[in-house]
């Protein structure tokens, strides 16, 4: 999938550039070969600027078939402050989902034992070797007379956590069928988007918000 990255530019200036990136692309370059984010904005940089070499990192990552936002540095000098925000979780991160089931409590928070087993995340209600806590807060609204709509804070960001946390409560995303879901969607798609982040700005220490809602295909 090849995009025109100044049409999902959601925020630019000289350090950072936020992009709202379409679900079916991989945010990192694999070893197959696959189209990639991070290649398509060093290409939107390299064009725009007068500049010899540029630089793009990806301070996060979202799963090739999640939509939303992804934050990149263009400078190596505000890549440490970026990554640290993150890593002591000082970035605020917010979702939303779509399922076609309603969990018992419409407003909650999830606490679960995670561990990656191979490619796949599993949950534990009590602690296992190798295993760390994943936690997630919810609430959940009527989307329609089928499907519901869920708003997310993700508190810890482990492999596949939101997927993995609602199929363990009976709830998985519309087209993940990896966990679960009998519901198609569309191809290379679930119905997950990362919608909000909230961080300072590495520069100015500005309380940086970037938004952009779900468009939904259901």
């Amino acid at each position: 999938m090849h995009i025109n990255v100044a049409d999902k530019i959601l925020y630019e200036d000289e350090v950072l550039l936020i992009i709202n990136k379409p679900a079916g692309l991989m945010v990192e370059p694999d070893r197959n070969g696959h189209p990639n984010l991070l290649q398509q904005v060093k290409k939107y940089l390299k064009t725009n600027s007068l500049e010899k070499d540029v630089y793009a990192q990806h301070i996060h990552r979202l799963d090739r078939p999640v939509s939303g936002i992804i934050l990149f540095a263009k400078q190596r000098s505000v890549l440490k402050n970026l990554s640290e925000q993150f890593a002591e979780r000082k970035v605020k991160k917010y979702y939303q989902a779509v399922t076609d089931q309603t969990p018992v409590s419409k407003i909650d928070k999830l606490e679960h034992w995670h561990r990656k087993e191979k490619k796949k995340a599993v949950l534990y209600e009590e602690q296992v070797p190798y295993s760390e806590k994943a936690i997630l807060s919810y609430e959940v609204a009527d989307l329609n007379n089928r499907y519901y709509i869920w708003n997310i804070e993700l508190h810890t960001g482990k492999y596949h956590q939101i997927r993995a946390q609602l199929a363990k409560i009976g709830c998985p995303i519309i087209g993940d069928s990896f966990y679960g879901s009998t519901i198609s969607y569309l191809a290379n798609s679930i119905a997950l988007h990362a919608w909000k982040l909230e961080f300072l700005h590495p520069v100015t220490k500005a309380v940086m918000r970037i938004e952009k809602t779900l468009t939904l295909n259901v």
